[in-house]
């Protein structure tokens, strides 16, 4: 039910990208909607009238649980929206990681085809329900092993930055992507867990920042820079100013660009903002496949 809310247009690239995961992923929100749910189910089956407790635990759980695994990834949950704290991005796994989905589809499956007259579905659903909560403390504790890597690397190399963030590479836990933001650069890591040291060699990129001058007030652009706080680079593509939000995906292959001005006489002006489509080769995902095992 909370990501029914990319069906809602909102008439705005920018705004149908940074308000997902905000009313709809709302601690405050989903509490105050899981009576009004369970009084949608007890009226379409009132013989179960008796478990409304039992309904009530089920119905919060399942909205809590699914906002806390938003936080896990590193997109952005508006946990405690309307209040304009930045989004939550613990960044510790990859948005879609079979190895979290698949043993949950198997578990779900088994209890809902072999429960009906006997417990194995149940006992087979509780087992991969295990399996991947068991997975997510693993991502967690990849990603402090990371993080202090990159530390590490990013002191060794004298890069001077002002925030960093480690990402899952797409589909596993195994590599991870390192980006250090500085006031005039950013630079980009990756690091797998099977590298036979903890070195990590960086490419700097400019981001361009001062490319917003004269549009720095425009609403998109103040979103963007707060969405993504502030992992984000600028740049000029023929007349459109685009800003690019480096949170996800790689250098030449970002998946999420906007254009929010033109140059017009000169100078940059607002312009309604409007998502850039991005091609993401597949070469591209295998590099980074043999990457994790083969740091060359």
């Amino acid at each position: 039910m909370p990501d029914l809310d990319v069906l809602v247009p909102l008439g705005d690239a920018v705004k149908n990208f940074t308000y997902h995961r905000s009313a709809s992923h709302s601690l405050l929100i989903l509490t105050l909607l899981t009576p009004l749910v369970v009084k949608l189910i007890l009226h379409r089956h009132p013989e179960f009238v008796r478990y409304r407790v039992g309904w009530t635990l089920m119905v919060f759980l399942a909205f809590i649980t699914h906002i806390l695994l938003d936080c896990l990834t590193v997109y952005g949950t508006q946990v405690l929206w309307p209040l304009g704290t930045p989004p939550v991005m613990w960044s510790t796994i990859f948005i879609v990681d079979p190895a979290y989905s698949l043993p949950l589809f198997f578990g779900v499956s088994a209890a809902f085809f072999m429960s009906r007259n006997r417990p194995t579905g149940h006992v087979i659903n509780q087992a991969c329900l295990l399996l991947c909560s068991l997975y997510l403390v693993w991502t967690i504790g990849v990603k402090m092993h990371v993080s202090h890597v990159a530390r590490e690397s990013l002191a060794r190399h004298h890069i001077s930055y002002s925030t960093v963030v480690t990402v899952p590479s797409p589909f596993n836990s195994f590599l991870w992507r390192i980006l250090a933001m500085g006031d005039t650069m950013y630079f980009e890591g990756y690091y797998s867990i099977f590298d036979p040291d903890q070195s990590v060699e960086y490419t700097g990129h400019k981001n361009n920042k001062f490319l917003l001058q004269g549009i720095e007030d425009h609403w998109p652009v103040k979103r963007l820079q707060w969405f993504t706080q502030s992992f984000y680079a600028v740049r000029q593509d023929a007349k459109k100013t685009i800003i690019t939000d480096l949170r996800m995906g790689t250098q030449g292959a970002y998946i999420f660009r906007f254009q929010v001005g033109e140059i017009m006489d000169g100078a940059v002006v607002p312009v309604k903002s409007r998502r850039l489509k991005t091609q993401i080769p597949l070469s591209q995902l295998e590099r980074l496949w043999h990457r994790i095992w083969n740091k060359t």
